[in-house]
């Protein structure tokens, strides 16, 4: 099986939602399969992964503690946010707001975990805001992969859970031709 150096990944959350009339028509669930903490947490990554490999792992707010414990399921070590996405509205330059829970929610988190010797550093110049629009519902800016092989240079890399195939880029998931069997 191959196996790579860089991972990232956008996983399918499943969001509890404070009511069922209302909440999950705007959920992820009326977008695609999500799949449960438990269900993510069982993917066989460490499989494909080098002993030195770098994740790139997605999370919103709600789902942070998720994310780092996921982080450590797969065998990684969290080390800090590597990009913050600010999010522009899809025809404007204004910036979107959804709903959220408490605070009208913005930014999404990709967080950096590291396995094994950390994958030297290419790059200086890569920068942890992504100033992008929204597209379809969690689809992540292409600027997020450009930034990941400019910091990390051309390496074996997969995108999990991936909703559209990126060249240089190993894809999985529901969206894609898959590239591996997990």
């Amino acid at each position: 099986m191959k196996k790579y150096n860089i991972i990232y990944a956008d996983p399918p959350w499943t969001y509890k939602v404070w009511s069922e009339e209302t909440g999950n028509g705007r959920s992820a669930a009326s977008h695609y399969n999500t799949m449960s903490k438990e269900e993510i947490q069982q993917l066989p990554v460490q499989s494909i992964c080098e002993d030195n490999a770098v994740l790139f792992l997605w999370v919103t707010a709600p789902c942070l503690l998720e994310g780092i414990e996921l982080i450590e399921k797969w065998g990684f070590k969290y080390k800090t946010v590597g990009f913050t996405w600010v999010k522009r509205n899809k025809i404007s330059d204004s910036y979107f707001w959804g709903m959220g829970y408490y605070t009208r929610a913005n930014a999404e988190y990709c967080l950096l975990a590291t396995k094994g010797k950390p994958l030297p550093r290419i790059s200086k110049s890569v920068h942890s805001i992504l100033d992008d629009r929204i597209m379809r519902h969690s689809e992540k800016p292409e600027s997020a992969r450009a930034k990941i092989v400019e910091l990390f240079g051309d390496l074996p890399r997969i995108e999990l859970f991936a909703r559209n195939e990126t060249p240089g880029w190993d894809v999985f998931g529901n969206d894609v031709t898959n590239s591996i069997v997990l």
